[in-house]
């Protein structure tokens, strides 16, 4: 599949994926801050952002779309920043195809199964569909019905856009993230990958477990941890700053 993506400055490359629900927009923040000195790929994974709808989502998948898109622009090997979902794309892809990946930063997730706990949100993006409101404020409305949290609302809302016919609609692929929502669940598979790994996890968030540390050190044997306190699952954007020198000095 040939996904939308964007490329902004020089040097060495390094990769940004989403998370669920997401686009690269979500991390424009840190791409903006590496371009100084990395070369920044940043993808809409399939079935979100302006990348093509599947019938199909699966962390083998979305690992084959990357690493055949990294072969049409001539990328060897890229440092990798995935989140969420990206993140679990991410450590797919240096779990299949350990020789693309010079090191990898996971985002507030770990290669581990989690439960059903987006039905809501998915029920409530439908809801949206279905009136079809005119603005985001009135979908705001509609969607504050199935999720209260503000923050969450600001995030989903930023893929709620005009279509080519000028009407305003979701640019994920929700028939496809509904039939394969156990594949986005479930945890990751593969041969161990001997690289660097560095996990950020923010200290608000639950994504990542003590109960965790035996599947991520049995994938990731040189696995390193860091907490940004005081932020949660979207710490890149509710402490910016923080996370981008952390992901300089793990660069660097």
């Amino acid at each position: 599949m040939k996904l939308n993506y964007r490329i902004k400055g020089e040097g060495e490359p390094i990769v940004l994926l989403h998370g669920l629900f997401g686009s690269m927009d979500n991390l424009g923040m840190v791409a903006r801050a590496l371009e100084d000195e990395y070369r920044v790929i940043s993808f809409d994974l399939r079935n979100h952002g302006r990348s093509p709808h599947s019938d199909a989502m699966s962390y083998p998948l979305m690992a084959e779309d990357v690493v055949a898109m990294m072969d049409e622009l001539d990328i060897a090997d890229a440092h990798f920043y995935g989140h969420s979902m990206g993140g679990k794309t991410s450590m797919q892809i240096a779990l299949n195809y350990p020789d693309r990946v010079k090191s990898l930063i996971v985002g507030d997730i770990a290669p581990v199964a989690y439960g059903h706990h987006h039905n809501q949100i998915l029920e409530g993006m439908r809801e949206v569909e279905m009136q079809k409101p005119t603005s985001r404020e009135a979908a705001q409305v509609i969607l504050a019905n199935y999720e209260d949290e503000p923050a969450i609302l600001s995030f989903l809302l930023t893929n709620f856009r005009r279509n080519d016919a000028g009407d305003l609609a979701w640019r994920v692929g929700l028939d496809a993230i509904e039939r394969d929502y156990e594949h986005i669940a479930k945890g990751n598979e593969g041969k161990a990958y001997d690289g660097q790994v560095l996990f950020i996890k923010g200290g608000a968030s639950d994504y990542i477990q003590n109960d965790h540390r035996e599947e991520i050190l049995a994938f990731f044997p040189h696995a390193q941890v860091r907490i940004i306190e005081g932020a949660g699952h979207w710490f890149h954007a509710e402490k910016t700053e923080m996370t981008v020198r952390i992901v300089k000095r793990f660069l660097g």
